[in-house]
């Protein structure tokens, strides 16, 4: 247990969620979800948690492990196939991830998915929150539609509203 972090996430308030990715930039990467589905048969989440709940941190609950924990709880594995991808940033630990389902898994690598939480954590550094995001969701869509193009009749799955926690 570390126990810094642990006080960063119980003294960080939820506003500062809000600040980073305030109503207009959640309707706008909304948008680009929405666009981005058209194009190919994946599924997209966008979640952004402030602090998270001491219990899992007192265990040491990695960043990696609590973007797993989410994937699961929105049900983003279960797509008819097997294409969903969640975006997860935590602003207190100030880190991204991206977990994707295991037809995407199979197809793109892990060092594909880093890198572009390593441009988002870059642009988020510098306080662009949207653009960050904006750039992340067309290269996800890029490697998308190279992989699982759109196919006839392309239901939406998951919500596109991204999720503040």
């Amino acid at each position: 247990m570390d126990a810094l972090r642990l006080l960063r996430h119980l003294f960080t308030p939820h506003w500062m969620a809000i600040r980073a990715f305030p109503r207009r930039a959640l309707k706008s990467i909304e948008g680009a979800i929405r666009a981005s589905e058209k194009l190919h048969d994946g599924e997209l989440r966008f979640v952004v948690e402030g602090g998270m709940h001491p219990g899992p941190l007192w265990r040491g609950q990695s960043v990696r492990a609590r973007a797993e924990e989410v994937f699961a709880l929105l049900r983003v594995w279960d797509t008819e196939h097997n294409s969903g991808v969640l975006i997860y940033v935590q602003l207190v630990d100030r880190c991204v991830e991206i977990v994707a389902d295991r037809g995407i898994a199979a197809r793109v690598g892990q060092d594909e998915w880093d890198a572009i939480c390593r441009q988002m954590q870059a642009s988020f550094r510098e306080r662009r929150f949207l653009e960050g995001s904006q750039a992340a969701i067309a290269e996800i869509t890029a490697l998308l539609v190279q992989h699982f193009p759109a196919h006839g009749d392309n239901p939406n799955e998951l919500p596109d509203k991204p999720l503040v926690l």
